[in-house]
């Protein structure tokens, strides 16, 4: 099957979302699924109505933990063939000043959005290596490079995925897999909707384009590094971020 993807047909691949039931995940579950692939999303809560109004496959998937993570990507198998594209989204904040930040708020926080997708990673290729091609997206954050108060666990998480994604796309680049880093600004996710007006104003207003992003913004850009029009993109960190960071 021939599907249209950026810019011309693309082939239908198989897809897994991590944390993809709100947000930039659902975002990009959703336009890869609009675009033909078939999508797998790991989901620990409710599934989103969206989700279950499409052929959208989910499975539960705590990715701090390896034998889960085989489990799922076993189920995956099993139902929709072998995970072509890994779209590592999934992390948590524990945020708080270091001063008052634990032990295990800092740990925690490295488990899940730094250690748990390099366990991802690490089974995605397994297939990848296989069948000679494979996209790995990790999604990292503005606060990875330029820092954040309150957030040096999850600033030195996201800046970790910059380091391991560019391991990654120099170790698998003969095998045709490529790895690539998403780093998104301020986005209107449910978190920041969740702020007061005044904040969410201030936030647009440190941006050169003086809006919020919106997930789509972020899902299209991931839709593109996934598909065969980026095969000569690997190793980079883009920014969505309006030009609020220009390194």
């Amino acid at each position: 099957m021939n599907i249209e993807g950026h810019g011309g047909a693309d082939e239908e691949r198989v897809v897994l979302v991590t944390g993809g039931n709100r947000g930039i995940g659902l975002a990009a579950a959703l336009s890869l699924s609009d675009s033909g692939h078939k999508v797998a999303i790991t989901c620990r809560g409710d599934v989103p109505e969206e989700i279950k109004q499409t052929d959208i496959f989910t499975v539960n998937c705590d990715i701090t933990d390896s034998d889960q993570i085989d489990s799922a990507f076993k189920e995956i198998e099993e139902a929709l063939g072998t995970v072509d594209i890994l779209i590592a989204n999934a992390g948590i904040t524990r945020d708080g000043l270091v001063l008052r930040m634990s032990d295990e708020d800092f740990t925690a926080v490295l488990e899940t959005n730094l250690i748990g997708n390099f366990k991802l990673a690490r089974r995605a290729t397994k297939g990848m290596m296989k069948n000679r091609w494979g996209r790995i997206i990790f999604i990292s954050s503005i606060a990875g490079r330029i820092g954040q108060t309150g957030q040096a666990n999850y600033a030195a998480s996201k800046a970790g995925l910059v380091g391991l994604g560019r391991s990654l796309a120099k170790e698998f680049a003969s095998r045709g897999i490529t790895v690539n880093v998403v780093s998104p600004g301020p986005i209107l996710t449910d978190m920041l909707a969740a702020l007061p007006e005044e904040q969410q104003s201030s936030y647009a207003e440190a941006v050169p384009l003086g809006r919020l992003g919106k997930p789509e913004e972020v899902a299209d850009l991931i839709s593109f590094l996934a598909s065969s029009k980026a095969a000569y993109i690997t190793g980079a960190v883009v920014p969505v971020d309006g030009g609020l960071y220009m390194g």
